[in-house]
């Protein structure tokens, strides 16, 4: 088997260490590692495969020789060296939202639709955490039925907003519980036994761009703009899993058991659905799996074709490092494609 050079652009991150992780426990065909990072980084180093490797500060020559660049470093990095990777003959494959919604750009979830990976042209990008484990469920439900309409209301944990994020959850919740005050620096509102129903900014429409880019995403990875989509991210003070309660009306009737049915064959999906039993997905049952948790399966009593259903995923995986490692062992015969 063929080894590769593989880049990671934002190693020190959660995200990055969770790319290396990943690239580790999936057995990547990994002949050389080049973690890449910011001047800020200078004297960290990275275990891969029980070897300490120092990580270099990423500049325009870091991508030489390079198969696979793997970035999560921010939107503003990948516009300005993904396409210096590309150019120097690395495939890019991107967490953040620079290239996604760009017409030749693929936006891949591996079990949706690899397909689009054909011809891309030196980068391809990764989907947002809450949409990629969104369109994991709603795959084969579209393909059954065809989805005339979505409404989403996302519970995201503090990790899709990096270390920073997750550090300010633990000690202001520290802070709280022994009487003292923490000033937060990551969220306009304490976190710490709170919601906050806001991800990213607020645009004209009253969206955020956290919720923009669930409707975009979806309808892109989905090859259907017709869906209409309703989407409301809400962060809640959970460290790692992403949760989301998902109404679906679809263009044919469907049953719940025909629902749980189509899931419990879906890859990457694991339906987690007797409540009776106190059995449906919660993020303490989904952190450091691979795969997307569905339960709280039912027929919605308000609409006609109505579904209503509750999914949880790690958002570190398959919200961001295993969807992109995923991407790589695609493209290079490791994976079925979908």
């Amino acid at each position: 088997m063929k080894n590769y050079t593989v880049a990671v652009v934002g190693a020190t991150g959660v995200v990055g260490k969770e790319m290396i992780s990943m690239l580790e426990s999936r057995k990547f065909p990994v002949g050389k590692l080049i973690p890449l990072a910011s001047e800020r980084s200078i004297g960290a180093s990275i275990t891969f495969k029980r070897q300490d490797i120092d990580v270099e500060v990423l500049t325009p020559e870091s991508f030489i020789g390079v198969d696979f660049a793997l970035f999560s470093a921010g939107g503003s990095v990948s516009a300005e060296y993904a396409p210096i990777a590309a150019a120097a003959g690395a495939v890019v494959i991107d967490n953040t939202s620079h290239f996604r919604m760009q017409p030749d750009v693929p936006l891949v979830v591996p079990e949706v639709n690899s397909h689009a990976l054909a011809g891309h042209k030196g980068i391809i990008a990764n989907p947002n955490c809450s949409t990629a484990q969104m369109v994991l469920i709603l795959k084969p439900i579209h393909d059954a039925v065809g989805i005339e309409r979505v409404i989403v209301s996302t519970y995201q944990s503090v990790s899709g907003a990096g270390k920073d994020a997750i550090h300010e959850l633990e000690s202001q919740s520290r802070a709280n519980l022994s009487g003292q005050n923490y000033d937060g620096k990551v969220f306009k509102s304490p976190i710490a036994f709170n919601v906050i129903p806001q991800i990213d900014v607020f645009l004209k429409n009253g969206y955020t761009k956290e919720e923009m880019k669930l409707i975009e995403e979806t309808r892109k990875i989905l090859e259907d703009p017709s869906i209409r989509i309703s989407a409301t991210a809400v962060r809640v003070p959970v460290f790692v899993g992403h949760s989301e309660s998902i109404n679906i009306q679809t263009r044919k009737p469907i049953t719940p058991d025909q629902v749980r049915s189509l899931l419990r064959t879906a890859p990457g999906v694991t339906v987690m659905d007797n409540p009776t039993k106190g059995q449906y997905p919660t993020p303490r049952d989904l952190a450091g799996e691979d795969n997307v948790g569905v339960g709280r399966i039912r027929k919605d009593l308000s609409i006609e074709n109505g579904i209503e259903l509750w999914c949880v995923g790690d958002n570190l995986r398959k919200g961001a490092a295993l969807n992109a490692v995923q991407i790589a062992e695609v493209l290079i015969g490791n994976m079925v494609p979908a």
